[in-house]
C-alpha cells in the first residue's frame, strides 16, 4: 500500500514538473515572438536563452534566425549549424544558415548548402534557382543552364527563372533559344526591360 502511494505521488510530481516546464518553455517562445514583432531582437534572444538547450532543434533554429536579424552573424551560424547537426535532413535549417553566409559574402559556403539541399531534395526550386544564379555570376554558364532549365520545366510561368535561362542561353551562344525565352518573358511581364535588352542584342 505504501509503495502504491509513493508511486502515485512520484507520478504526480513528475507530471506537475513536466507541465510547469512545458508552460515556461512555451511562455519563453511567446515572449520572443512578441519581442521580435516589436523589433526588440536582443530581448527576444534573451527570452529564449532562459530555456536554451544545446540538443533542442527548435530553440537553436529560432536563435539562429534572431541572431541573424540582429546582425550577429557568427552567433547565427553557430546556432544554425547546431540545428543542422541535430537534424541533418532539415532543409529549413540549411536555408536558414544561407542567410548569415550571404550577409557575410561567404559564397562558397552558400553554394555548398544549396548542393546539400539538392542532395536531399533534387527538385527544390529555390535551391536550384539560387545555385544557378551563383554559377551565372561566376560565368559558369554550363552549370547554370542545367539548374535554370530544371526550374523552368517545373514552373514554365516563373518569370525570374525564364529570364535567367534566357540570358544564360544567350551567353552560351544559343541565340535562337534565347530569343524564344526572351519573348516568353515579355509575355509574362509586358514591356520587361531585361527581356527587351536581350532581344536587342540578338537582332
Amino acid at each position: 500500500m505504501r509503495k502504491t502511494i509513493a508511486t502515485c505521488l512520484l507520478i504526480v510530481a513528475v507530471t506537475t514538473y513536466a507541465q510547469n516546464h512545458q508552460t515556461s518553455w512555451q511562455n519563453a517562445f511567446y515572449k520572443s515572438y512578441e519581442a521580435e514583432k516589436a523589433g526588440k531582437y536582443t530581448l527576444a534572444i534573451n527570452e529564449l536563452k532562459k530555456v536554451y538547450k544545446t540538443d533542442n532543434y527548435f530553440v537553436n533554429i529560432r536563435l539562429g534566425w534572431l541572431h541573424y536579424l540582429s546582425k550577429q552573424h557568427a552567433e547565427a551560424e553557430k546556432h544554425y549549424l547546431n540545428a543542422i547537426r541535430l537534424k541533418p535532413y532539415s532543409i529549413e535549417a540549411r536555408f536558414g544558415i544561407v542567410k548569415p553566409y550571404s550577409a557575410t559574402e561567404q559564397w562558397d559556403k552558400v553554394k555548398e548548402q544549396y548542393h546539400q539541399i539538392l542532395k536531399i531534395d533534387p527538385q527544390n526550386t529555390v535551391a536550384n534557382y539560387w545555385l544557378g544564379v551563383i554559377y551565372y555570376n561566376r560565368k559558369n554558364y554550363q552549370n547554370a543552364v542545367k539548374l535554370f532549365e530544371k526550374v523552368v520545366n517545373l514552373y514554365p510561368l516563373d518569370y525570374d527563372s525564364v529570364i535567367m535561362l534566357a540570358w544564360t542561353k544567350l551567353n552560351l551562344g544559343k541565340s535562337a533559344e534565347a530569343s524564344i525565352l526572351f519573348n516568353h518573358a515579355l509575355t509574362l511581364r509586358p514591356g520587361d526591360e531585361s527581356a527587351t535588352n536581350g532581344l536587342k542584342l540578338i537582332k
